[in-house]
């Protein structure tokens, strides 16, 4: 994979910072989240039967999409990010968290959510053609996928707007933004 990010880098970041991107505790963060749900829901009061979330680490964004569906399942490739999201979501009964290399590794069934947040550049560029193909082949008909990408330097394979526009190009025709909402530092794309 053409500058994926190894999951030891990852295992190394949370094992020396449980939190290495503050997602339970920054304002961006909070700010980011409550904009992503509201351009995945655009004022609706939409339910999903089987949700995915790709990078999750530590369940914060998990959580969140967890209240849209009847199941929840987050992966990622950090066992200590797992064990925290697993403390963390313990009151959710229908939210499962998987160590999982993702794209290379993928979830049987189908899903009708399968959300990207803030992961798709650590996957190198084929992992994100690898990353398309997949989200197509497990896709429920009808289904959403949402991508947001940070807009800042990347230590990943490319900049967020790249990484989108790769993933993006390489689902079309079969899926295309629907809604897109692009602040200073993030971008968010929902696609259908």
């Amino acid at each position: 994979m053409t500058n994926y990010r190894d999951p030891e880098h990852f295992e190394r970041l949370y094992q020396s910072d449980p939190d290495p991107w503050k997602f339970a505790t920054s304002d961006y963060e909070r700010d980011k989240y409550a904009a992503t749900l509201a351009t995945l829901l655009d004022g609706t009061t939409r339910r999903f039967s089987r949700g995915f979330e790709i990078g999750c680490s530590i369940g914060v964004l998990t959580r969140q999409f967890a209240g849209l569906c009847d199941t929840m399942l987050g992966v990622d490739v950090s066992r200590t990010a797992l064990e925290d999201a697993e403390r963390r979501c313990a009151d959710v009964p229908h939210l499962t968290f998987t160590l999982m290399r993702a794209p290379q590794e993928w979830p049987n069934g189908s899903f009708d959510l399968i959300v990207f947040s803030e992961v798709l550049y650590y996957l190198g560029l084929d992992g994100i053609d690898l990353a398309a193909r997949r989200t197509l082949e497990s896709l429920a008909p009808g289904g959403t996928v949402v991508l947001v990408d940070w807009l800042g330097p990347t230590d990943g394979a490319c900049t967020g707007d790249e990484a989108a526009a790769r993933f993006i190009a390489a689902c079309a025709p079969r899926l295309s933004p629907q809604r897109q909402q692009r602040a200073e530092k993030y971008r968010i794309d929902v696609l259908e």
